[in-house]
């Protein structure tokens, strides 16, 4: 990449609760008869109190026998924070890059993405067989240490360096990736995430833009 080319800026945000206003698991498991059991857990692991990937093999299994087309039903579910459109688009007008690392399925997520023209994503991807779920999670977990290292990767990628990375999100998978960026941003977060970012918001996501350090863009 011309050094010309580089971003000032990079964003990685999590998606459930964050980029969305729901958890896909939960919503997914509505159609499983399990969403206030997996409720529960989802609330207990992003407050850190259960290990995330363990309480996502927990959920998922919840899942075993959902037909695929379930998957394209929640995606019509799924809706965008309010002021998530408009952070995305101010983002773009300022030319820093936006990726989306989710503790949630990338069935879900690809598609999102897609549809608002972020490129890069990564989430956890759900087995299936025969056209059902197994109730398994095909491939490592995207955990904390997995949404860290997506945001050096990314990095890296775009030669920003870290001291100029923004991560945003809501729970305590976020948070490793939250103490790798530059800047970090607890968005409508659980206390033990917000008590450990730089900056915490609540109601609209674009509000993000709004934060002194990301007000003006440092030209180089």
């Amino acid at each position: 990449m011309p050094f010309a080319a580089r971003p000032d800026r990079l964003v990685v945000m999590d998606v459930d609760s964050t980029l969305i206003t729901g958890e896909v698991i939960e919503m997914l498991a509505a159609h499983a008869g399990s969403r206030e059991r997996v409720a529960a857990i989802t609330d207990r692991a992003m407050r850190g109190e259960l290990d995330f990937a363990a309480s996502l093999r927990e959920r998922v299994a919840t899942l075993a026998g959902l037909p695929l087309r379930v998957l394209s039903e929640v995606l019509d579910e799924v809706e965008l924070t309010p002021g998530a459109e408009e952070l995305v688009a101010g983002l773009r007008e300022r030319g820093w890059p936006l990726g989306l690392v989710s503790g949630g399925f990338i069935e879900v997520v690809g598609p999102l993405a897609e549809r608002l023209g972020i490129e890069r994503r990564r989430a956890n991807r759900l087995e299936v067989a025969g056209g059902y779920l197994t109730g398994r999670v095909a491939g490592a977990v995207v955990d904390r240490a997995a949404k860290a290292a997506a945001l050096r990767e990314w990095a890296t990628e775009l030669r920003v360096p870290l001291d100029r990375t923004v991560a945003i999100g809501d729970g305590a998978n976020d948070l490793e990736m939250m103490a790798t960026a530059g800047f970090s941003v607890a968005f409508n977060a659980k206390p033990v995430v917000a008590a450990q970012a730089d900056a915490a918001v609540t109601g609209r996501l674009d509000a993000v833009l709004e934060l002194p350090p990301l007000l003006v863009p440092r030209l180089r």
